[in-house]
């Protein structure tokens, strides 16, 4: 069995993967479940749609590594949400597929779902479903994940709260076409480059119907109203950050859209990446700026629907083989005391929004 060949290529065979109906009908949502997810999609669309004034969290551990950090996390989070469930709507950060840019590190519980074992796939998608289960039972939220393999969307669509698409999969006919099949909110980031059309033409693709192929069937889809924009900041040709969050990047968004003529205009600024220029601590200076922008201009406010924190226990980041406890193993994040103060406080300055 080891030696079976996979078609012509030079690929070694590993191990059959189970189902999507495989994995769902060994690890079943329960009724309540799915009650608490209809409740979060609908808050999440109304933010979407303009039909709530609330702003999206999506906050959290940069990758998940660890079931027991990362829930530790979610449950602090939960004991956060009662205070600003008014103002914000939190969708935590469970991010079990990593893209490397070269291919590189860690890539996520979904392929190493023990960090100090080799990579085991299979076992990895029962690891991930498990865990976006507990975050259900165990804290009443739905979560984000990263959708680095568009076929792998059907392990967890019907647990997730929120779809991203990378920087470097936006560009990607197969995410772009599998987010017009998604019934949850798609965040499109803007490409490396920057170039913030090739975002816009991603979501004008999400938002449209299409006929493709998809796991092995010619399938059809409706488009995805709830695809937008996510700002991630940019590199340059010397690979250095261009920050795409300041008020004059909002508002020049907020014309292209116009212009494009999509649905539900809505952006979500990523305060890390090459917007923080990799300096985790310059989040909550960041999410205060865009704040200060919303409040001085209605188009802006329209248009800005939240952000993306990556936080988690602990500051800063450690290496792949590193043992501190509840601190990343990819990007830095924001540690729990500087996460909660800032969650409060941008509860506080939405508020002054309304």
């Amino acid at each position: 069995m080891n030696n079976k060949a996979v078609s012509n290529m030079s690929f070694k065979y590993i191990q059959n993967i189970p189902t999507p109906e495989e994995i769902k009908s060994e690890i079943p949502l329960s009724k309540a479940a799915l009650e608490v997810k209809a409740k979060r999609d609908l808050e999440i669309r109304e933010v979407l749609e303009g039909k709530s004034s609330k702003k999206i969290l999506v906050i959290g551990p940069c990758s998940a590594d660890r079931e027991d950090s990362v829930m530790e996390y979610m449950t602090r989070l939960a004991g956060v949400n009662e205070k600003v469930k008014e103002q914000l709507v939190l969708i935590p950060r469970l991010y079990t597929n990593k893209p490397r840019t070269t291919g590189e590190g860690y890539k996520g519980m979904l392929h190493q779902p023990d960090i100090n074992e080799a990579p085991d796939i299979s076992k990895g998608i029962y690891t991930i479903r498990h865990l976006h289960k507990r975050l259900v039972e165990e804290t009443g939220f739905t979560g984000a994940d990263e959708m680095l393999y568009p076929e792998n969307a059907r392990y967890l669509d019907d647990i997730l709260a929120y779809h991203a698409v990378g920087a470097r999969s936006v560009e990607n006919q197969g995410h772009r076409l599998t987010a017009s099949g998604i019934n949850e909110p798609v965040g499109m980031k803007n490409p490396t480059s920057g170039y913030l059309n090739v975002m816009l033409n991603s979501i004008k693709a999400a938002q449209l119907p299409h006929d493709f192929i998809f796991s092995g069937n010619e399938v059809q889809t409706d488009g995805n109203p709830l695809a937008h924009a996510i700002l991630r900041g940019a590199m340059n040709q010397y690979g250095r950050s261009i920050p795409n969050y300041h008020y004059e990047d909002l508002m020049m968004l907020s014309r292209m859209y116009t212009e494009a003529n999509l649905k539900n205009p809505a952006v979500i600024v990523d305060c890390n990446h090459a917007n923080s220029m990799k300096l985790w601590n310059e989040q909550p200076r960041i999410a205060k700026e865009v704040m200060h922008s919303a409040k001085s201009s209605e188009s802006i406010n329209r248009l800005f629907k939240g952000f993306m924190i990556e936080s988690y226990l602990m500051d800063g980041a450690q290496s792949e083989k590193g043992t501190n406890y509840g601190q990343s193993i990819t990007d830095a994040c924001l540690g729990w005391d500087k996460t909660e103060k800032l969650v409060l406080e941008l509860a506080e300055l939405t508020a002054k929004l309304s």
